[in-house]
């Protein structure tokens, strides 16, 4: 708020019998190891977690999750590599030929070079729809474009080991496809009745997410937004106030409340992946309701232009009911983002100074949290963050983003400072009446 106001539980011995529960304690590594192996999409056993991957072991990986081994067996394409071994030359040719790897040369692959984290990423989008050649990313920054689009969980650099190569991949798991074909889990459980139930057991087809689930899948589509009421404090990058956000398009549209930006001049949003973008104009604002829809650059203040955010779904408080679970992301006390849950306690709860009744919940928020998303476990933005009851226990407060849903967002707008002039002309104009 401006200035002044996983659980990961499966019993692994019923996928397959594979790999003793215990193992699920291990490590994350370890963890993710796992789940591709009761998706049969590597052997279960000694995975070799910390011995660097290499780059024909990549390509089997994304042949299996894209679920293409059969394909792959049929396709009669020479890719011409003369230095691939036979265990991965289907699928080395079958990638290859679908554009999703390419060889170090015309005849050499380099089967057994080091993946790197912005070579691993590239094949996954590749593999999902994304183009490099049309301009969706570039292999330099495919590791920062994954974690910016939700694609990776965190952020990966330089040569991968196996056990990350397994991370990123399980990561990917759940990320839809570009086109909105589904997931990659979803297209591998429809061709096995045995990998279904494995996904299921897993968790992986559910439509509602944990608390971990949201925050590893969603958290790339919220942001730290800082605001500055005056130049000297922007070209000091000292702000004024610290709040929230969170994208609701690819191409930067964002929401955070009214009272995030009051006042301020200039306004930049900080990213899950550490990258800075200004705020260009406020598209619509109203004080009384408390929303504003920003317009983000996609370009960053390294001069980094990105061609797309990740985002999140508004579906409004329509469905919402006393008890249901929700999460908060958002940027407590200005320290970086951060997830909570809770129960909303009230669906309709009125507010002195909000237009509309504001959703009460148990979800966590602190100041700097204005403006973050409060989500249904869906993972679907049911209103935003906006305070909380100075003298009550866990009444926290939401406002409903449903006017947003009904806005005009194709319109201009305006700068942050014309914004600010705009409000400061109203006020004394309401001050000498």
């Amino acid at each position: 708020m401006k200035k002044r106001i996983f659980a990961f539980f499966c019993a692994l011995t019923l996928l397959l019998g594979a790999v003793p529960a215990a193992a699920a304690l291990e490590g994350e590594t370890l963890r993710a190891a796992d789940t591709l192996a009761a998706l049969g999409l590597i052997d279960a056993g000694n995975y070799d977690l910390d011995k660097p991957a290499a780059r024909a072991q990549a390509a089997v990986l994304l042949v299996r999750l894209a679920g293409a081994e059969q394909a792959a067996a049929k396709d009669l394409w020479i890719s011409g590599f003369t230095d691939v071994p036979a265990w991965a030359a289907t699928a080395v040719t079958y990638a290859a030929h679908q554009g999703w790897v390419s060889g170090t040369s015309l005849t050499r692959f380099s089967p057994n070079g080091a993946v790197t984290a912005n070579a691993w990423c590239a094949m996954l989008l590749r593999m999902l729809g994304y183009s490099d050649k049309n301009g969706d990313f570039t292999v330099s920054d495919a590791a920062a474009f994954a974690q910016r689009l939700g694609l990776t969980a965190r952020g990966y650099d330089g040569p991968l080991t196996h056990g990350q190569l397994y991370e990123i991949a399980r990561d990917a798991l759940t990320f839809p496809r570009k086109d909105g074909t589904g997931s990659i889990a979803a297209h591998l459980a429809g061709q096995s009745a045995s990998v279904r139930a494995a996904a299921n057991a897993l968790g992986l087809l559910s439509e509602t997410l944990t608390a971990r689930q949201a925050a590893d899948r969603l958290m790339a589509a919220v942001f730290c937004l800082d605001t500055y009421e005056k130049q000297e404090q922007a070209d000091k990058g000292d702000p004024s106030a610290n709040a929230s956000g969170f994208f609701i398009s690819a191409d930067g549209l964002a929401v955070t409340n009214y009272h995030s930006i009051e006042d301020a001049i200039l306004a930049t949003v900080t990213l899950v992946t550490g990258e800075t973008y200004p705020v260009e104009r406020v598209i619509c604002y109203d004080p009384d309701i408390d929303i504003a829809v920003l317009r983000v650059s996609r370009t960053s203040t390294a001069n980094k232009t990105t061609s797309a955010f990740a985002f999140l779904d508004l579906v409004g408080v329509a469905d919402a009911r006393r008890g249901d679970t929700v999460y908060t992301l958002g940027n407590p006390l200005g320290l970086g983002l951060a997830v909570s849950s809770g129960i909303i306690s009230a669906t309709d709860r009125k507010v002195d100074s909000y237009a509309l009744p504001c959703i009460m919940n148990t979800a966590d928020i602190s100041k700097g949290s204005s403006g973050g998303a409060l989500l249904n476990v869906y993972g679907q933005v049911v209103a935003v963050t906006t305070g909380a009851y100075t003298y009550g226990n866990n009444m926290y407060l939401a406002v409903p983003v449903d006017p947003v849903m009904e806005a005009d967002l194709t319109i201009q707008g305006q700068t942050l400072a014309e914004v600010a002039k705009t409000e400061a002309v109203k006020n004394d104009e309401s001050a000498q009446k």
